[in-house]
């Protein structure tokens, strides 16, 4: 049997990659098969499969490749496994709770505004919501309204548009685009 071509391992291990659960080396042979127009052999994809195992069985690797499930799985080597362990703890910290993320939808498309404005539209204070996303960087305050009390004014920030991956507010949904019950409060008024 000739060695596997790099290609082929590529791919594999592309899809492997990405897949969230392990993958059966008929289905990545079924995706090769369409994605070449051609028939791949069997013992081709098992030797491309071999291959990587054998690559990811050396030291200088954090990966491994792991046969799970009756499929084949990436999952990190665990010797590795506390500093996953952290970043992962760290991450799932950034999650944004349901109010956090309303709170945030009404700053996205009504900044500046404030935290009366927000709460008016809401419908329940917001006082935690904004704190959470003030820790996360995820807004900022933009200055102070000339309305009475002087109140803050808060508006979206670099952090958020990282964190949604969007280059402008423009690649916003628009309101008019959501269904008509997610949106009722962020269109604005009609205009006679």
């Amino acid at each position: 049997m000739s060695a596997p071509s790099v290609f082929l391992m590529n791919h594999i291990e592309a899809m492997i990659f990405c897949a969230p659960a392990p993958v059966r080396a008929d289905e990545l042979r079924q995706c090769l098969n369409e994605m070449l127009a051609t028939e791949i052999p069997a013992e081709d994809v098992q030797a491309a499969l071999d291959a990587l195992q054998n690559r990811y069985d050396r030291d200088d690797t954090a990966l491994q490749l792991v046969r799970a499930a009756g499929g084949y799985q990436l999952l990190t080597k665990p010797a590795y496994k506390q500093s996953v362990g952290l970043l992962l703890k760290n991450t799932s910290k950034k999650r944004l709770s349901q109010a956090a993320l309303e709170t945030l939808a009404i700053i996205a498309y009504k900044q500046p505004v404030t935290k009366a404005q927000i709460e008016q539209i809401r419908g329940v204070a917001c006082d935690y919501a904004l704190q959470k996303l003030l820790e996360k960087e995820l807004i900022e305050i933009r200055g102070k309204s000339d309305g009475p009390g002087r109140p803050l004014l808060y508006g979206t920030s670099p952090a958020f548009m990282q964190y949604f991956n969007l280059n402008d507010l423009k690649d916003l949904p628009q309101p008019k685009d959501l269904p008509q019950e997610e949106n009722q409060n962020l269109l604005p008024p009609e205009t006679e």
